[in-house]
């Protein structure tokens, strides 16, 4: 109990004397601490938020934590309210490094809000907390009594795991002046122990010696550990057995399986009988590697009984002893030196990760930050990690075995929008092996790109006459963005007819879809011009403009319009002048007539539809020229009355027609006293109550209408008889025409007469003209000597009694 107390107020001392740790930053960034080993659980380590300038700071915030290693034991935590660093559990040296010179205890720390790592190494210094150590019980070593002065007999050695100064620094014998102690280092800094013989044994004298061997270590405290060895002296024996060699070095692979021989000692002795019968034991070995190897007494070979690992034990280092029937002994050293083969792949542990970046990233942002591990050494232990070289990111190494994946080009989402990155981590051992890993990386998107029309400018023709809110047009714009970037609405911004936009058309700002809200008209507007604005729903917006023209196609939806002749307002019809003389192909009139439609709806042709004389005139077909088609015979009907009619070249067709009405004379009074004839029908009512008043009055009164009509012929005829045989002008032989217009008439006596003038009234118009000194053709310097007055009405004859009867007094 006093020594255990003793032993901890010598810690404690330590602990205060190592307690003041060395701190430096190296030039990578990592951190160096120096502990002793065994402080109790939640000692400071250091203070790494003061040595990282993060001193002050809320460590939660910045994420300030310690990265866990795959497959290793965390014996430090991390305060992250004072940053100080701290022990997680008793730290043992011993079983952690076991006989490494230096063991160094490695953690890394990260700071996510800055994505930096950085390398903290803990050195752990040895003090003297265990004593030297003998395998258990008492060890016995059989001597012959014939053994020479000076002869030397191996001694089982002491354990102390500790290191330096800390380990076995001397032995002591103790119990016997027959024997002393020869201490020998070997190269691997271990001390051999030998039992040297000084006086001459004689088994009749004493046959036993109890020795007392002790082991002494240079600590502080100072610490040793005693074994008892008993000598047992034996009868002579002439001949030691001789190992073949003092000692044994072989290599093997560390996957060399159970039950392989590792190696073979050979002793011999010449002895005869049981003298000569030699056992092989293990001498001097470790627990740990009895259990790894089998020694065959009697054949010396030793065997794998377990299963090697360069990882955890690279040297195996014992002796063997050849003991013949007669006690006498002889050992040798065993080396087995252990290979490494690449028997391990590397272990690769993501500690920090991204599954989302936007797009506009710069370049150089960490995604992940990597740890690799191989438990392979040398060669076979270093390993390089990679990726495709075909993505925008690389790996760049930083602390020791830690990596971070950074972005190395500008993402574009809309050209890559996820990428599955496969990191490899391949050693450099033959063959080689390798681990990989998988992060998937979605890219957000950022607004970056316009909408765009499918065509740099757009034209469309529709029909005039489109019913109201018909769709005309639709155009279409693609964002290669996503969700409310790639959003486009539609609208119309400005035209060459702006006053029409609002009232005229009309978009469907979602799909694209233009509607005309009124019914075009070809003739008031051929052609519109606007443009159109695609935005998208990001932010800001982007928006992208298109020319849209629109041309209104032409319908035959206007009937011919004829200028000339022109329709009469009271009804009448035109009239024109042909020679009786005129030869076939004289041109009479022409017929002009225009079509509001535009191309082929325009396009007019001209036929005569009725003619009272069928064959006397033609028509031109595109020219509206009325000729004589032959000689005027003197059957023909003085009064000609053309139906013309004016067709355009729509489908469906559209036409108008027009009367013109050809006088047959070869002079103007001839004209005229066949114009007197022409009586005006009245003008017909298109309306079909009108019709149906008439058609009933007329049934009703249709025997008196009769009466009263034969009546007025008879009278009729009597007058006209009395007019003809007293008058100076003969109509006799001139056909009463049907005559209609007088209107037709004034323009054909203003072109030949000068002197003769018409009265307004339409159906009460008189024509003066003189009759005394006039010839059968007028010309504008003859002068008429009396005029007469004539008197044309529309629903009597033409009364002429009182131009007679001044003849007849003359």
């Amino acid at each position: 109990m006093e020594e255990t107390q003793r032993l901890w107020k010598n810690k404690e001392g330590i602990l205060q004397c190592f307690i003041m740790v060395f701190i430096w930053k190296a030039v990578s960034g990592q951190i160096r601490y120096s502990i002793p080993e065994e402080l109790q659980k939640g000692s400071f380590v250091g203070n790494v938020a003061k040595d990282l300038g993060m001193d002050g700071k809320d460590l939660s915030e910045h994420g300030f934590r310690i990265v866990s290693r795959i497959g290793t034991r965390q014996y430090f935590t991390l305060n992250v309210i004072t940053g100080h660093l701290q022990t997680s559990e008793r730290i043992n040296r011993e079983e952690i490094c076991g006989k490494a010179e230096e063991c160094m205890l490695n953690l890394q720390v990260i700071i996510e809000s800055k994505l930096e790592i950085y390398g903290v190494e803990v050195k752990i210094i040895d003090i003297n907390d265990n004593a030297p150590q003998f395998p258990s019980g008492k060890q016995k070593l059989k001597i012959s009594e014939s053994s020479m002065l000076g002869s030397q007999f191996p001694l089982p050695e002491g354990q102390d795991p500790d290191l330096g100064i800390n380990s076995i620094q001397s032995y002591h014998l103790m119990g016997s002046s027959h024997f002393s102690l020869d201490v020998q280092t070997r190269e691997t800094g271990a001390r051999n122990v030998k039992l040297v013989l000084e006086k001459s044994l004689d088994r009749e004298e004493q046959p036993v010696h109890d020795l007392i061997l002790t082991a002494t270590d240079g600590g502080d405290p100072v610490r040793s550990g005693t074994t008892q060895i008993q000598v047992i002296v034996l009868d002579a024996n002439d001949n030691v057995p001789v190992f073949s060699q003092p000692s044994y070095k072989v290599k093997v692979k560390e996957n060399i399986p159970k039950g392989s021989t590792v190696a073979t000692l050979r002793a011999t002795d010449v002895d005869e009988g049981i003298n000569g019968e030699i056992k092989y034991s293990f001498k001097k070995i470790t627990e740990e590697d009895s259990k790894m190897f089998l020694l065959n007494s009697t054949t010396g070979i030793i065997m794998l009984a377990g299963n090697l690992d360069y990882e955890e034990s690279s040297l195996y280092d014992f002796e063997v002893n050849a003991e013949d029937g007669g006690g006498l002994s002889d050992w040798a050293q065993v080396v087995v030196e252990v290979m490494d083969l690449n028997d391990n792949a590397p272990e690769l542990a993501i500690n920090f990760l991204i599954n989302t970046i936007p797009e506009n990233s710069p370049v150089g942002t960490v995604i992940a930050l990597l740890n690799v591990q191989d438990r392979d050494s040398g060669v076979n232990g270093e390993v390089i990690c990679s990726i495709p070289s075909e993505l925008p990111f690389q790996l760049k190494k930083s602390v020791n075995h830690f990596y971070s994946l950074v972005t190395y080009d500008n993402l574009d989402r809309e050209r890559v929008a996820n990428y599955n990155i496969i990191i490899t981590a391949a050693d450099n051992g033959t063959p080689s092996l390798s681990t990989t890993a998988l992060i998937s990386l979605q890219i957000l998107d950022r607004n970056d790109n316009a909408p765009v029309f499918t065509e740099s400018s757009y034209m469309s023709y529709f029909l005039e006459n489109n019913p109201r809110g018909a769709s005309i047009f639709s155009l279409t714009a693609n964002d290669p963005d996503w969700e409310e970037n790639s959003r486009i609405t539609y609208s119309i911004i400005e035209g060459n007819k702006k006053s029409i936009l609002s009232t005229h058309l009309s978009i469907n700002c979602e799909t694209g879809i233009i509607y005309a809200l009124n019914s075009f008209d070809y003739e008031e507007f051929r052609e519109i011009q606007f443009l159109v604005k695609a935005q998208d729903g990001g932010s800001p917006p982007l928006s992208s403009n298109v020319s849209v023209t629109l041309l209104i196609l032409d319908q035959n939806d206007n009937f011919p319009q004829i200028l000339y002749p022109s329709a009469p307002t009271d009804g009448s019809t035109g009239v024109e002048l042909a020679p009786r003389s005129s030869e076939p192909g004289y041109l009479v009139t022409k017929v002009v007539a225009v079509d509001a439609d535009s191309g082929q709806n325009a396009w007019l042709s001209y036929q005569l539809l009725k003619a009272t004389e069928p064959g006397l005139f033609t028509i031109g077909l595109h020219t509206g020229e009325i000729r004589t088609a032959r000689f005027f015979l003197d059957k023909d009907t003085l009064k000609q009355n053309l139906v013309v009619l004016v067709k355009d070249n729509g489908q469906p067709p559209l036409s108008a027609s027009v009367t013109v009405t050809v006088v047959l004379a070869d002079s103007i009074p001839e004209s005229l006293s066949d114009i007197s004839s022409i009586s005006v029908p009245a003008d017909p009512q298109s309306d079909l109550t009108f019709y149906l008043v008439v058609a009933v009055a007329f049934v009703s009164c249709l025997f008196f209408t009769f009466l009263l009509v034969m009546m007025a012929l008879r009278l009729r005829r009597w007058r006209n008889s009395q007019l003809c045989d007293s008058g100076s002008m003969n109509f006799t032989g001139v056909p009463v025409s049907q005559f209609v217009g007088i209107d037709g008439v004034r323009a054909f006596l203003r072109s030949y007469c000068h002197e003769v003038s018409l009265t307004s009234g339409s159906r009460k118009s008189q024509i003066l003209f003189p009759i005394g000194n006039c010839t059968n053709t007028l010309t504008p310097q003859q002068a008429c000597d009396k005029p007469d007055p004539l008197l044309i009405t529309g629903d009597s004859a033409i009364i002429v009694e009182e131009s007679a009867r001044s003849q007849v007094g003359m």
